[in-house]
């Protein structure tokens, strides 16, 4: 893990600066999926993700872990809205700042303008950009509102929004709680309990896309929301499960 990192950490010092897009989104999708592999975890992905070339895009997901934005880019490199906290976590704070991650200063409620610019330029790169709605992490068996004002780049600049679900399961396919970094824990602490997990698999699941452009944010919002909530099988209100998931049920 740590010679993971410190390899993240000079391909963003030494390779990433004369790069093209296209090399960058590479080397960002390479590193997510060795990092989920590192720490054992198993990816799944079901639906059908955003095309390997396709631009002006987004995804909108449920949140869980710290580990999401690494295993969503493990399947397609994304560049990621999070919150401005995240620059303080040991080193993977500098590597996920590097590598292209958009900070969001949550306390600053006129923030949309700016985020909106460069969702903007990003776009404009062919890169693709992701979003959690939720704003906050759950332990994956609820979901939380989802708030409008992330959608507003997507309408601005006319983007397909991706509905993605995440899930950490077990490998009989119960949910695994221990991967939720939820609570008073620490990023450390998160990172310890990650590790200690056996056959865990992270499942991806892709709903289709919302229509470019198309309504206000809040229809968006709620369109996404909706999405996400059939894949996991839970209410749009944040209840637990109406039944039990059955991972063989799942749309491939």
């Amino acid at each position: 893990m740590a010679l993971h990192m410190l390899a993240a950490a000079a391909i963003l010092r030494i390779v990433f600066p004369g790069a093209s897009p296209a090399r960058r989104r590479a080397l960002v999708g390479w590193w997510s999926a060795k990092l989920l592999r590192i720490v054992g975890v198993a990816t799944r992905v079901e639906g059908e993700p955003p095309g390997e070339s396709e631009a002006g895009t987004m995804i909108a997901a449920n949140h869980v872990s710290w580990l999401d934005i690494f295993a969503i880019s493990g399947v397609r490199p994304t560049r990621f809205i999070a919150k401005s906290e995240i620059r303080d976590w040991p080193l993977a704070g500098w590597i996920v700042e590097r590598a292209g991650t958009i900070f969001i200063r949550r306390e600053r409620r006129r923030d949309t303008a700016r985020i909106n610019d460069l969702v903007h330029a990003a776009l404009a790169q062919g890169d693709r950009v992701g979003l959690f709605p939720e704003g906050t992490t759950t332990e994956g068996d609820r979901l939380l509102k989802f708030h409008t004002s992330l959608f507003e780049p997507a309408i601005a600049n006319r983007a397909h929004v991706h509905p993605c679900a995440v899930r950490y399961e077990h490998a009989d396919g119960t949910l695994c709680r221990a991967m939720a970094y939820v609570g008073e824990l620490s990023f450390m602490q998160s990172l310890g309990l990650v590790i200690r997990q056996r056959g865990v698999v992270a499942r991806i699941a892709f709903a289709p896309p919302l229509e470019a452009g198309v309504g206000t944010r809040r229809e968006a919002a709620a369109a996404a929301q909706a999405a996400v909530a059939t894949l996991l099988n839970l209410s749009t209100e944040g209840s637990p499960p109406r039944t039990a998931p059955d991972p063989r049920a799942a749309p491939r």
